[in-house]
């Protein structure tokens, strides 16, 4: 079992995308030994939330990757799904978010037998 709060190289990703007339947000953190590491705001129009919100993890785990120590990343969204379609390599409208971070994934899982990805799911909001 992990313990989150006092293990160095486990890295938390928490990612979030929405619209709002017409623009949307995602906002994504990385949480390191229970500290903000970094978060990033991006704005965008005409663009559909799950692209948005698939770019976002994508280039937080692309970041987390690069964290010497880590070993374990959790992924939190609301967008489960989205979130999924990183390791879907059938051709699909996100085929080069797949891309992009396929090489990268693939160095990280073979660095340690160890090395390990989860994805949890989180409501947003509450209907």
């Amino acid at each position: 079992m992990l313990n989150i709060s006092s293990d160095l190289s486990i890295v938390i990703i928490v990612s979030d995308a929405s619209i709002k007339n017409d623009i949307t947000i995602s906002i994504a953190h990385i949480y390191l030994f229970n500290s903000s590491l970094k978060k990033t705001l991006h704005h965008t129009s005409n663009v559909i939330t799950m692209k948005v919100e698939l770019f976002a993890i994508r280039c937080r785990i692309n970041q987390v990757i690069q964290i010497l120590g880590t070993s374990h990343i959790i992924i939190i969204t609301d967008a489960l799904h989205v979130a999924q379609r990183i390791f879907n390599s059938t051709i699909h409208l996100y085929q080069i978010q797949l891309i992009t971070i396929s090489k990268n994934l693939q160095n990280f899982f073979h660095k340690h037998l160890n090395n390990s990805m989860k994805f949890w799911t989180c409501p947003s909001d509450k209907n």
